[in-house]
């Protein structure tokens, strides 16, 4: 099969490329670097020509629930649409877990990003995802008052961002089912415990001071409005093991 697979070189991106190239299918690259543009539309359908199937994974580097939901209602629109009109048969959304249940900022457009999805017609399958592993790294880097690191709280239960990868490449060549079960990591972590055990292991020395992060959004997360319910298909790299690895 060929599969086309949008935000190729992000987070979870590359593990998808891998994993379809690895199952013995293509790999086809939708980013601007392949003259690739969601949001104008520019070589997407000359692109999707003989495609079998579209993996969306495309991100926005953004906390407003205004720009998240005008990227990801136009990227995932126009790549949902090009899609429908070369015939592809099988389309596949990487969402969020519990998105519906905490519908702010970031994860306003990601509910918006779905419901794009459902809006087009597409033949489709939309994966909901718990938080990856790599999470605990990018609020490392980021959460901090002046050159204090803090930890922000939250309850999670992450999952390796290559298992995603592995778990939508198979998604891709299946038949679509709409929605499937919800995806999440084999156990439930403390995230601000997960952000000083990556320092940590980064050599951060001193104070980490656990923080509960102001918005909505990430209330909802300490509640536990991101856990996955029942009925999940869980992976198998807890965080600590995926912390060794690296």
């Amino acid at each position: 099969m060929r599969i086309a697979v949008a935000g190729a070189t992000g987070t979870v991106g590359r593990h998808i490329v891998a994993a379809v190239e690895a199952q013995g299918d293509e790999a086809i690259p939708l980013t601007r670097g392949t003259g690739v543009d969601l949001i104008t539309r520019a070589g997407l359908s000359a692109t999707l020509d003989g495609v079998d199937a579209v993996i969306d994974a495309v991100n926005v580097d953004t906390l407003s629930a205004a720009q998240a939901t005008e990227f990801f209602e136009t990227a995932t629109g126009n790549l949902a649409a090009a899609a429908r009109a070369a015939g592809v048969g099988h389309m596949v959304l990487l969402s969020i877990v519990g998105v519906d249940r905490n519908p702010h900022g970031y994860y306003a457009g990601k509910l918006a990003q779905e419901e794009a999805l459902t809006a087009s017609g597409a033949p489709a399958t939309i994966v909901r995802a718990t938080q990856f592993h790599e999470f605990a790294a990018q609020l490392a880097e980021r959460a901090r008052i002046g050159p204090l690191p803090l930890a922000p709280r939250g309850r999670v239960q992450p999952i390796a961002a290559a298992e995603v990868g592995i778990h939508l490449a198979r998604t891709a060549i299946q038949p679509p089912t709409g929605r499937a079960p919800d995806l999440a990591g084999p156990r439930e972590e403390a995230l601000d415990d997960m952000v000083r055990r990556w320092s940590r292991a980064h050599g951060q020395r001193g104070w980490i001071p656990s923080i509960p992060l102001p918005g909505a959004q990430m209330k909802g997360m300490r509640a536990g409005l991101n856990l996955p319910g029942p009925g999940a298909v869980l992976g198998s790299q807890t965080f600590d093991e995926w912390l060794s690895a690296q």
